[in-house]
């Protein structure tokens, strides 16, 4: 697949993503918590959204059945990185080339805006739009309460925190497992939840996301130490600041490269017995380890 064609499936899984929470955000009543909400949702590549509508294809869901799930997982994720930047965590001021909520409002705004976005992907999942069969909206709704929380994404958030006080900086192993949980929990909910909107096996899925997921952080840490402000969309330096071990602290740049490459190399060989149906998913794993922010 060429990368136009993969641009732009990337956009079109965005652009229906963005309008989905759009009409959930238009059914609120007009205030600084909404617009709170518009603003973390805003920008950003929609990856996840992306692999939910393409594995959905994948197994014959079309777009209009998927993109509420899409739409759900972008809303737990936005709520994650408005947390993440608050002054307590990260304490961002930048997200996306834009200025964080806790800066555009304040910090009681954010929390609520990300408890809300949070509340709002249950919310979506649990409409008829995204399924009319309730074990199907049932495991969709257990499996990112799990990625989500204290069995993946926030595990690894805490996870991260602890790091930053340990006597002993993480080794490989530790820095994977924490990224696994922090990073790939989602994307791997993202890459199985149109196996599990078609009813099919997500063991395939799972195989590619997990793969995936792992290499989308390595190239995080390169592109924290390569990339610049600017174009990652975000401030850069921050772990070598705080003295954080990373793959790249513990891997050297090269090596670091090679493994991503190879992890890229593992996702696209986990579709590979889907043939040309897959070509959007494999580009997505090459996008992974080329993407600049």
């Amino acid at each position: 697949m060429t990368n136009t064609k993969f641009s732009q499936n990337l956009k079109a899984a965005a652009d229906a993503t963005q309008d989905c929470l759009e009409g959930a955000l238009q059914q609120l009543e007009a205030s600084d918590l909404v617009e709170g909400m518009r603003h973390a949702v805003r920008g950003g590549k929609c990856l996840r959204g992306f692999l939910v509508i393409e594995t959905g294809l994948l197994y014959n869901i079309p777009t209009a059945d998927s993109v509420f799930a899409a739409a759900a997982v972008e809303a737990l994720h936005a709520y994650s990185l408005v947390h993440d930047d608050l002054p307590c965590m990260d304490d961002d001021d930048l997200r996306r080339g834009l200025p964080t909520v806790h800066k555009k409002w304040n910090d009681a705004t954010a929390v609520l805006v990300g408890d809300a976005l949070q509340s709002l992907a249950f919310d979506l999942l649990s409409r008829p739009q995204c399924s009319t069969d309730p074990s199907i909206q049932i495991a969709l709704i257990v499996g990112l309460a799990k990625a989500g929380g204290a069995q993946g994404m926030v595990l690894g958030q805490a996870q991260d925190i602890a790091a930053e006080t340990a006597v002993a900086p993480l080794n490989l192993e530790q820095i994977s497992t924490l990224q696994r949980n922090k990073t790939g929990a989602l994307i791997e909910w993202s890459a199985c939840a149109g196996a599990i909107l078609a009813g099919e096996d997500t063991t395939p899925m799972q195989q590619y996301a997990q793969a995936l997921g792992l290499a989308f952080q390595i190239v995080d840490d390169i592109l924290d130490v390569e990339g610049s402000a600017g174009a990652v969309g975000k401030a850069v330096r921050k772990d070598k600041e705080a003295g954080k071990a990373t793959f790249v602290s513990l891997l050297g740049l090269a090596d670091a490269k090679a493994w991503a490459q190879s992890l890229v190399n593992e996702a696209c060989d986990a579709i590979a017995p889907f043939g040309r149906r897959a070509e959007s998913l494999k580009a997505a794993a090459q996008f992974v380890v080329s993407r600049n922010n």
